[in-house]
């Protein structure tokens, strides 16, 4: 990767760590379900009037707006709102990919080898080590809800994977409109509608900035860059740069917040981050038997198989092997010639001869030599 390009993927994943203390910052303006749902209003608006389509089915939409919109975000804001610390909560949030490899080998068929397994293995005994630190001085529920949106957030990585959007950021604009309205229903159902014209009727310029950063710059801009890095290099390369996500909302956490990382929770961390690399690892030798590193832009299409996909709908032939420009011998023209192709060689002028054969020892073939 290009210098420019490494800065670019560290600030995406600061930005991402900063987030959970922008976050929690925000809980004390909103109540935590309004506060989703007004975060993917002003990242959905006026931005969808200003992107492309999104190039994937409907249903693709609809699935990751509910996994990560509703699930993800919801579960996520819920957990801290109840008292998980900012830091703790980017640091566990890292367990989707110990999800997402479990949710791909069901719903994709995708078995994990070795190193993917160990990698689970070590991730889930970081998970088990934050939960005793956590249930030793916070609410453990809290703890629950914060890893049930690591899971939410691996069902919709799965069901991303498998709308393959052309467009990363498109897409997520228009999966921001769909959490929205359901957000909105749950909020004056379980936090009331007092609560929520309360929040709104005391909104101030701070709490403008929080909504604006959330949707903005995180969402927006975070989201919109990843997926340009994503274009231009192999995802082994891209996806590593996630693991300093949890480094930078730790010590944001700690600086801003003023939240104590105790000795247990290091140990947590170093367990998670560690077997959420050998996941990534594993995955990424996975697939390495069967796509090269390169961009598909410069591979040849004939040293692989199929795409699955976008690219999936042509077929393996118009892809892969070129129209015959001749028919066969004593076959008759190739439907679609015309006088107007410029043959291979030069016909003779006139019929061969009785009894001779043309130049060149072969027969003659139909139509274009």
């Amino acid at each position: 990767m290009r210098p420019l390009h490494i800065a670019l993927a560290v600030l995406i994943a600061a930005v991402w760590g900063v987030n959970f203390v922008v976050i929690e910052v925000g809980l004390g303006h909103f109540p935590p379900l309004l506060f989703s749902a007004l975060r993917f209003l002003v990242a959905a608006l006026p931005a969808v009037f200003l992107v492309g389509r999104p190039g994937v089915a409907w249903k693709w939409i609809i699935g990751v707006g509910f996994a990560l919109g509703v699930g993800k975000f919801g579960l996520l804001f819920i957990g801290m709102d109840q008292g998980m610390p900012a830091g703790l909560s980017s640091l566990v949030l890292q367990a989707q990919a110990v999800f997402t490899a479990l949710f791909a080998a069901l719903a994709l068929s995708e078995r994990p080898g070795r190193t993917r397994v160990a990698g689970m293995t070590v991730a889930l005994a970081g998970i088990g080590v934050a939960a005793v630190d956590e249930g030793a001085g916070g609410p453990v529920l809290a703890f629950v809800l914060v890893v049930a949106a690591g899971a939410c957030w691996g069902v919709s990585n799965v069901l991303t994977r498998r709308a393959a959007p052309p467009d990363a950021l498109a897409f997520m604009v228009w999966v921001s409109t769909v959490p929205v309205l359901p957000l909105l229903g749950l909020s004056l159902l379980f936090e009331g509608w007092d609560r929520d014209v309360a929040a709104l009727a005391a909104l101030d310029w701070s709490g403008v900035a929080i909504i604006l950063f959330l949707a903005w710059v995180t969402t927006v801009f975070g989201f919109g860059a990843w997926g340009f890095l994503l274009r231009h290099h192999p995802a082994s390369s891209v996806a590593p740069f996630t693991l300093l996500v949890p480094v930078f909302g730790m010590s944001s956490a700690a600086l801003f917040l003023g939240e104590d990382v105790s000795p247990l929770r290091w140990c947590a961390a170093v367990l998670l981050v560690g077997g959420v690399a050998l996941t990534s690892l594993g995955a990424v030798r996975g697939r390495g038997a069967r796509t090269p590193s390169e961009p598909a832009s410069v591979r040849p299409t004939a040293s692989r198989p199929p795409a699955v996909g976008p690219t999936a709908s042509a077929p393996p032939a118009a892809a892969d092997a070129p129209a015959p420009r001749r028919a066969g011998p004593g076959g008759p023209p190739r439907p679609g010639a015309s006088a107007s192709r410029t043959p291979s060689r030069p016909t003779r002028p006139g019929p061969a001869a009785p009894g001779r054969r043309p130049a060149g020892g072969c027969p003659r073939r139909g139509g274009v030599e």
